[in-house]
């Protein structure tokens, strides 16, 4: 896990990964507050298994996925 990968990062780093969000009805994509939080807060905020939620992304991002960063990020 990287509790400090803002959402801001994970869009710019792998746009992607914005289809799980909005298909989990989750506005964090172009939301200003994107850059503060977390993958971990989305879910909290929008009451999302965390852990289903971060298969969903890595599976959106594998065929991208660049590194260890990534790895510790989205990985279930």
């Amino acid at each position: 896990d990287a509790p400090d990968l803002s959402l801001a990062d994970l869009f710019c780093t792998f746009p992607e990964a914005a289809g799980p969000f909005l298909r989990n009805r989750m506005a964090c994509v172009g939301c200003p507050i994107a850059r503060f939080h977390t993958i971990r807060d989305a879910c909290v905020e929008y009451a999302v298994d965390e852990a289903a939620f971060r298969a969903e992304l890595w599976a959106a991002v594998t065929p991208r996925r660049s590194g260890p960063r990534a790895d510790a990020a989205l990985s279930p």
